[in-house]
């Protein structure tokens, strides 16, 4: 068993630097340390945050590729926090990846320190480069809507024979034929579409759980996003948005004693605004009916740093990828995908699907 942990990432926007960050900023903390914030334990199986090795990167922009990732994941229009302004030179330089359905049509119209540039480049093959630098899996953060980039990265990995983590809602890890794919070449898979630390989809899960759990009826909710960095903007595009919508109401309902029509139950994002850069503001709403159908309603408004606000998630979920890769498991990772992702195979209670995880990492669970 190899001790690192070799990771390719495809896409090197906001949520690749916040975790780039961490992965230096929390690089001396061991087992006996003080609980980082975000993370399961600090070490999980054998491995420690500073096992983890980015070994291969692709993007599209051409103010990111042909850059050591170092000083490619700040530039534009990558506009999120920096919590770790000093990373080493790695070496690690970004490749130049196809473009497919990438990058949306009106991300023209914006400012180019608001929007992707497609880099003059010749997209490099990704599966030599994939094998060349010795990945043992890959995390995928390509926009929302780029079902087709997504696919490609996934069947680059199958070819490659590496693990993918899809922290995107596309859905390939809670695709029955994907994950078929992934089972038969003995591959495994983690996903769909990564659930924050403390956003907006685990938040609404959790009131939806308090109110099932204590008896209310649910008749009405809605829950609106915006915020200011390009996933907002290639948001804009309405038609992006199908599986996003059906990946964060879905991992709603499954808290819910009783579905919602579409009419009752809205989620999505709401608009693109600027100044706000990688914050993102939630609006959620919650109407219900207590003993004697008397009215309750719950409204909350929250505030968070968007991406470091996965990084944490994406680096439990690196890990729980080695530890299937060190005991030969393919196929979607249930227990993991359902504690660390909106859209997983099976939807699972959060507060099971930890326990099903602690049980995968003592090896007392196959997945």
């Amino acid at each position: 068993m190899t001790k690192k942990i070799k990771v390719a990432i495809a896409g090197l926007g906001n949520c690749a630097s916040s975790l780039i960050q961490g992965l230096e900023y929390y690089k001396d903390v061991g087992d006996n340390d003080e609980l980082v914030p975000g993370l399961m334990h600090n070490v999980i199986g054998d491995y420690k945050i500073s096992d983890i090795e980015v070994v291969a990167a692709f993007d599209i922009d051409k103010r990111k590729v042909g850059k050591d990732i170092s000083e490619a994941m700040f530039e534009k229009p990558n506009n999120t926090t920096v919590f770790c302004s000093k990373i080493p030179k790695t070496g690690v330089i970004v490749k130049m990846s196809p473009v497919l359905d990438g990058v949306a049509e009106h991300m023209s119209e914006y400012s180019e320190e608001q929007r992707f540039i497609v880099a003059d480049k010749k997209p490099c093959n990704v599966v030599e480069e994939l094998k060349k630098s010795g990945a043992q899996m890959l995390v995928n953060y390509m926009p929302v809507g780029s079902q087709e980039a997504t696919e490609f990265f996934a069947e680059a990995c199958l070819k490659a024979g590496i693990g993918f983590i899809n922290a995107m809602p596309v859905f390939i890890c809670s695709d029955k034929d994907w994950v078929k794919r992934f089972e038969e070449k003995n591959i495994p898979c983690l996903g769909d579409d990564i659930k924050a630390q403390v956003g907006a989809t685990i938040t609404h899960r959790t009131l939806a759980h308090l109110f099932s759990e204590r008896g209310v009826t649910v008749d009405k909710s809605y829950q609106l996003n915006f915020g200011g960095n390009t996933d907002f903007l290639n948001m804009l595009e309405r038609r992006r948005l199908k599986s996003k919508k059906v990946s964060k109401t879905e991992a709603v309902e499954a808290e819910l004693s009783q579905r919602l029509g579409y009419d009752n139950l809205h989620i999505g994002p709401s608009d693109f605004i600027p100044f706000l850069k990688d914050n993102k503001i939630c609006f959620l709403r919650m109407e219900g009916r207590k003993f004697g159908n008397v009215p309750v309603t719950i409204e909350l408004r929250l505030s968070v740093e968007d991406s470091p606000n996965s990084a944490g998630v994406i680096i439990d979920a690196v890990r729980m990828m080695k530890l299937a890769i060190d005991r030969e498991i393919g196929g979607a990772l249930l227990s993991p995908s359902a504690y660390f992702m909106k859209h997983p195979m099976e939807q699972i209670t959060d507060d099971k699907a930890r326990e099903m995880v602690e049980e995968f990492i003592l090896n007392k669970r196959e997945r």
